[in-house]
């Protein structure tokens, strides 16, 4: 009992150190350098008309920017874009990884094309793509599907490669169903790649959201960095900065958390 008693506090105090203190130690550093960055330019004449982007006149703006709705307005609008281009390439991403982990064949032919493709710029469609489609919205759901779908695709074929044979022949010899072994043996077997996959196209959509959204649209948080530079508002535009980070590392952390619920190893 008392051995059991130590290795739970002992966990305690490691979990604490590891998931607590370091990390409040790194954005310590983090936020005091900022700090130092913004006694500079205000020290400094030739830079004092930048001073805004310090750390006390961002936080200052902060507080008025979030009573106006103006940070949830860009907010909502930014994830819509995002989770309906994610939405498309996990949609579409997902049966192809299939298809190429299930198909030696499907996998030699797709490879080259799908490594060309893979090495443009999601940016690089830009020009193309506000001909094809009548709205910004959808020009931009576009590059972010565009952007996060390759992560997806590569990943779920990486799991299905991992998976046993035998599963798939044991589900054969018991007679079951392709939709069967997709719901029962597929899926449960590769869902750990599947979310490494989401989390790895995550990180890339909400990379290119924000560039994409500095042409064209009158809405979400590139538009809002663009505003905010415009009209020399430049402790909005760290504001919004700062919320770029703050929801991204979220995203990422949720993600996270679904990755490890679906890790066959638990410690990971």
């Amino acid at each position: 009992m008392i051995d059991k008693a130590e290795k739970s506090e002992g966990f305690a105090k490691t979990w604490l150190i590891d998931r607590i203190a370091y990390p409040a130690v790194g954005f310590a550093i983090l936020i005091g350098l900022w700090a130092i960055g913004g006694w500079f330019l205000e020290a400094n004449p030739a830079t004092s008309s930048f001073v805004k982007f310090g750390l006390v006149p961002t936080l200052q703006a902060v507080p008025g920017l979030i009573e106006t709705g103006y940070i949830a307005e860009h907010v909502i609008a930014s994830g819509y874009r995002l989770l309906i281009g994610l939405f498309l390439a996990i949609l579409i991403g997902v049966p192809i990884g299939i298809a190429i982990g299930l198909s030696k064949i499907t996998e030699q032919v797709s490879n080259e094309p799908f490594q060309l493709l893979r090495m443009v710029s999601p940016l690089s469609w830009m020009p193309i793509v506000v001909f094809v489609f009548p709205k910004w919205d959808q020009a931009i759901i576009f590059l972010i599907a565009v952007a996060a779908i390759w992560p997806v695709i590569y990943a779920t074929a990486a799991g299905l490669k991992k998976v046993d044979p035998a599963w798939f022949k044991v589900s054969k010899n018991l007679g079951a169903s392709f939709h069967k072994m997709l719901a029962q043996v597929i899926f449960p077997a590769i869902a750990f790649d599947i979310f490494t996959g989401i989390r790895l196209a995550l990180g890339i959509a909400w990379v290119v959201l924000v560039p994409a959204e500095l042409l064209g649209v009158s809405s979400g948080l590139g538009y809002a960095i663009k505003d905010a530079r415009e009209t020399l508002a430049y402790d909005h535009l760290t504001a919004m900065v700062v919320v770029i980070g703050i929801i991204g590392f979220t995203l990422d952390t949720i993600v996270g958390v679904l990755v490890k619920k679906y890790s066959w190893q638990k410690d990971v």
